[in-house]
């Protein structure tokens, strides 16, 4: 990827810092991953808070990364949800 054109910021503030931690940590790997025409950073910021900044070098990429972003979030909470609700 030549250009970074597109960009877009994903915000998830959560309950607590070590939610956040968790979700940073499960979220972190996959921002390391080489993506065609997109990439993504995955960060804390003021406390419960995580952020995730993509770059991208055209509209669709950013939508499919932002997308596949907003999957993983929604996943990994509902993973947390039902791990506290136990069997």
């Amino acid at each position: 990827m030549t250009t970074d054109a597109w960009t877009a910021r994903i915000t998830v503030q959560l309950t607590d810092d070590a939610l956040a931690e968790r979700l940073e940590r499960a979220l972190g790997p996959e921002a390391t991953r080489e993506v065609p025409r997109a990439r993504a950073e995955v960060s804390r910021g003021p406390p419960s808070r995580v952020a995730i900044d993509v770059r991208a070098s055209d509209a669709g990429a950013l939508r499919a990364a932002m997308n596949t972003y907003l999957g993983w979030v929604q996943l990994a909470l509902a993973t947390v949800e039902a791990a506290r609700a136990g069997p």
